[in-house]
C-alpha cells in the first residue's frame, strides 16, 4: 500500500538506502529520488535499483516529493532543509534520521512554515559499514525507531509518520527530544566516544619488540572497539549537537574510572571484585533482555 507518490532521501547511503530499498520492496511510495554530494555514489544507488533518480540539486531532488527523509549528518540538516523549504510543495512531510533531536527540532520548529510538517525520527539501526553499496533491505526490520513530535506537531503528521515508520517494520515509540538525547547519550554517543578513545590510547602504547600492542588482541579487544570502525564525520557531529549531555556522561565515566584506577592503586581488591561483579550482573541481565 502505498503511503506517499515521492520519497526523497537526502544523504543515500547506508540508512537512506536501506530505506529506499524497503520502501520499494513493500510498495510503500510510488517513487524515490536521491540527494548526495558524490554524483558516483548516486549513480550506483541508481544502478542498484535503490532509487529511481537523482540530483546534486536540492530544488530538482525535492520537486513534488511528498515525504522528506534526511540521512546526512547531524551538522548538514538545517541548512538543507533551509535551502529546500521554497520548493517544497504544502503539506511535505520532513523527518531525519539523526541521533540528536533537541537541537534539531528547535530549529527546524522556529524556520518551518505553517503548510509544511517536521516530526524527527530517530530509527536505531545501522552498522560500521558505509555507502549505500552496504544498504539491505532488512536493517529496519524489528528495530526501535524513536519518534520526539514538539509541542509545534501536526497529529496528523505525527500518526502518518509512525504508520510509516511501522510499514517498514520497525517498532515505534514516541518521546521528547530532551529524553531521547538523554537516553540515546548514554547508550550510544558515550560508547562510541569511549571506544574511539580506546583505540587512540592502544595506537599510542608500545613495547619494547612491538609497535603495534593490538597485533596480540583477542576477541575481547575486537567486541569492546568494534564501533571504533564508525564514520568520523558523522560522530563528530553527533557529539557536538549533544554536546551538554555528553559532557556530563563523560565525567560520570570519568568519575566511575578514577575509583577504579583508586582501588587498584591502593590494592582494594574487595571494592574492585565487588565493581567488576556490579557490571557483570548488569551485562548478563542485558543478555537475557536481548534473547
Amino acid at each position: 500500500m502505498k503511503h506517499f507518490e515521492k520519497l526523497c532521501i537526502i544523504g543515500v547511503g547506508l540508512l537512506g538506502g536501506s530505506l529506499a530499498r524497503v520502501c520499494k520492496k513493500k510498495n510503500l511510495v510510488a517513487s524515490v529520488s536521491g540527494f548526495g554530494r558524490n554524483l558516483e555514489s548516486l549513480e550506483l544507488a541508481k544502478q542498484l535499483g535503490v532509487i529511481d533518480m537523482y540530483s546534486d540539486d536540492l530544488a530538482e531532488a525535492v520537486k513534488d516529493a511528498d515525504l522528506i527523509v534526511f540521512c546526512s549528518p547531524v551538522g548538514t540538516i538545517v541548512s538543507r532543509l533551509r535551502e529546500a523549504l521554497p520548493h517544497l510543495n504544502p503539506g511535505c512531510l520532513i523527518t531525519d534520521v539523526g541521533s540528536v533531536k533537541l537541537s534539531l527540532v528547535s530549529e527546524i520548529d522556529a524556520m518551518i512554515p505553517e503548510n509544511l510538517f517536521f516530526v524527527g525520527s530517530h530509527p536505531i539501526a545501522g552498522g560500521e559499514k558505509s555507502g549505500v553499496s552496504a544498504s539491505t533491505d532488512d536493517l529496519f526490520c524489528g528495530a526501535k525507531c524513536i519518534v520526539t513530535p514538539s509541542g509545534k506537531t501536526s497529529d496528523l503528521a505525527l500518526s502518518k509518520l509512525r504508520n510509516f515508520w511501522a510499514e517498514v517494520g520497525m517498532e515505534v515509540i514516541e518521546m521528547s527530544a530532551e529524553e531521547h538525547d538523554l537516553i540515546l547519550g548514554a547508550v550510544s554517543h558515550l560508547p562510541h566516544v569511549i571506544a574511539f578513545t580506546l583505540i587512540n590510547t592502544l595506537t599510542d602504547v608500545q613495547s619494547k619488540n612491538c609497535d603495534n600492542v593490538s597485533n596480540f588482541s583477542g576477541k575481547g579487544l575486537k567486541d569492546s572497539s568494534r564501533i571504533a570502525a564508525s564514520d568520523p564525520v558523522m560522530w563528530r557531529d553527533i557529539c557536538l549537537q549533544n554536546k551538554e549531555t555528553l559532557l556530563n556522561l563523560i565525567g560520570e565515566f570519568q568519575r566511575k574510572l578514577d575509583l577504579i584506577r583508586q582501588y587498584i592503586e591502593n590494592n582494594q581488591s574487595e571494592q574492585l571484585e565487588s565493581s567488576f561483579r556490579k557490571a557483570q550482573k548488569r551485562r548478563l541481565e542485558m543478555t537475557c533482555d536481548e534473547k
